[in-house]
């Protein structure tokens, strides 16, 4: 086997010039990667401002070997359960997804088929899937009795030793070059000159010594947060996951990240197994399981990755339709603090305000996609008929929403944009702004023409007394505004209420 290529430059054992990893090529495709869903994000706009310059200064650094890691914006998260998160710099960011697209790749060949997180192709639904296709294997499609034991690691993060897992990365990466950027990150210590948001140090201090870096010991703990942390863990953990498979020889074995499940019809081995997988963790990898382990019949059902998983059928969590139920409320009172309260006849009207309409959207969305994959039917009713102001904004697409009425983009002139409406709210009076007027668009207003007189085209401070006529007729009303952005050389425009009355 012929030895690696040596990078080294005489007279300075840190520089990797004309290395294969660090070209600006490969530098501009990771920063493409890191970039993709977080171009938006301030951090990403303010280092696309100067890209150019910030993609060469990240090559200088790489390829002399001074790169060092920036700071981290540490905060707190409280669901599903109170977490330290350290969020890197966006040109750290960068180089993360330069390091595990280079390693992904090696490592995914040794990775064994049933390790389920933060890999392409897998993910939370692939692993339920797997563990429920494992509890019809284990109980004979229901006929024999069978059992789970599920364990976890404890402070799985916060406990991980550097030593351990840099011995394991190097033991099969001869490249002094990815051995030198595996060192500068997995050393890093992201609690040192950290920014807080939203907090202060004495709030991370509160953590108990298992859930926070500000409390471990020395060499110890990846921050949660970063691409490489969780590619680390994989790594980590893939020690464990072969000594099961190849020394234990489990045949339903199942990991996501640190959540472990094992299948047997014996129970006896269960336990055999908890105890050589706890000696094993912490000689070899010092770490400890969590006493909080289930050792139960499968027909109880596996609570794993927010479902209960048995052989014949899914149920969604309940405290995942806990959050969803808690946040909907929430939204319902903030449009009710939004409400047209100069009308008041016993019934709620809520307004379209655009931003949180869009943002509802997205929650709801990732919630049902999860629901949907479980036999979800009766909460998606039941959510229906609790949340009936569900229905005022959205329409119901094979388990997802879309807006009822969404803003008109391919329109280049006003006419147009009077189309889309007319098209979007059948049987509405448009009423549309156009500057300091308003417009009650034309073919739309049969039924107030009788009680308007012309012209249909109202200055605003004279659109109150309009309004007035068109609520006492009960007149189904439309109310179209101007948002602030121009699409080409037309001010875009979108729904801000309704009036449906039936």
């Amino acid at each position: 086997m012929s030895s690696p290529p040596n990078y080294y430059q005489p007279g300075n054992e840190l520089e990797f010039k004309d290395h294969p990893l660090f070209t600006l090529e490969k530098i501009y495709q990771a920063y493409l990667r890191c970039r993709r869903h977080k171009r938006g994000t301030i951090n990403a706009l303010i280092f696309e401002q100067n890209m150019e310059e910030n993609l060469l200064n990240l090559h200088e650094e790489l390829t002399g070997g001074t790169y060092r890691p920036g700071r981290s914006m540490a905060f707190l998260v409280e669901k599903p359960k109170q977490r330290e998160i350290f969020a890197a710099d966006f040109r750290d960011r960068v180089v993360h997804h330069l390091l595990v697209g280079y390693l992904e790749p090696r490592w995914e060949r040794r990775f064994i088929h049933d390790s389920y997180a933060c890999r392409k192709g897998k993910g939370t639904h692939r692993g339920v899937e797997r563990l429920r296709s494992f509890t019809r294997k284990a109980t004979a499609n229901g006929i024999r009795r069978a059992w789970y034991l599920q364990l976890d690691v404890r402070g799985f993060f916060i406990t991980l030793d550097h030593n351990i897992l840099y011995e394991r990365l190097s033991a099969h990466e001869a490249d002094p070059a990815v051995r030198w950027l595996i060192r500068v990150i997995l050393f890093n210590e992201p609690t040192k000159n950290c920014r807080f948001r939203d907090g202060r140090r004495a709030d991370f201090e509160r953590l108990p010594a298992y859930k926070t870096l500000f409390k471990t010991r020395n060499g110890c703990g990846l921050p949660i947060g970063n691409l490489t942390s969780q590619f680390f863990a994989n790594v980590y953990l893939d020690a464990l996951d072969q000594f099961v498979k190849r020394r234990l020889r489990v045949r339903y074995y199942l990991r996501y990240c640190d959540d472990i499940v094992l299948l047997s019809k014996d129970k006896k081995d269960l336990k055999q197994w908890e105890e050589e997988i706890k000696f094993f963790l912490a000689h070899r990898l010092r770490l400890q399981l969590n006493e909080r382990r289930k050792l139960r019949p499968i027909s109880d059902g596996i609570d794993f990755l927010g479902y209960i998983v048995r052989p014949d059928y899914l149920l969604v969590r309940r405290r995942v339709v806990g959050a969803l139920r808690e946040r909907l409320t929430t939204t319902e009172q903030a449009l009710t603090r939004l409400g047209m309260a100069e009308y008041p006849d016993g019934r709620q009207l809520f307004p379209w305000r655009r931003p949180l309409i869009e943002k509802v959207r997205q929650w709801l969305n990732s919630y049902l996609g999860h629901i949907k994959k479980a036999s979800g039917y009766r909460i998606i009713r039941g959510l229906r008929n609790r949340f009936s102001w569900l229905d005022e904004y959205f329409l119901w697409e094979e388990g997802k929403v879309v807006l009822r009425c969404p803003i008109p983009r391919l329109t280049l002139r006003f006419s147009q944009q009077k189309r889309w409406f007319i098209d979007h709210l059948p049987g509405h009076v448009l009423m549309i702004r156009q500057g300091g007027f308003w417009e009650m668009v034309e073919g739309s207003y049969e039924a107030a023409a009788p009680m308007l007189s012309r012209p249909s085209r109202f200055p605003n401070r004279r659109i109150h007394p309009v309004k007035d006529r068109l609520w006492k007729a009960r007149c189904p009303v439309a109310w179209i505004t101007e948002t602030g952005r121009r699409l080409c050389n037309i001010a875009e425009r979108a729904l801000v209420c309704r009036w449906d009355f039936v």
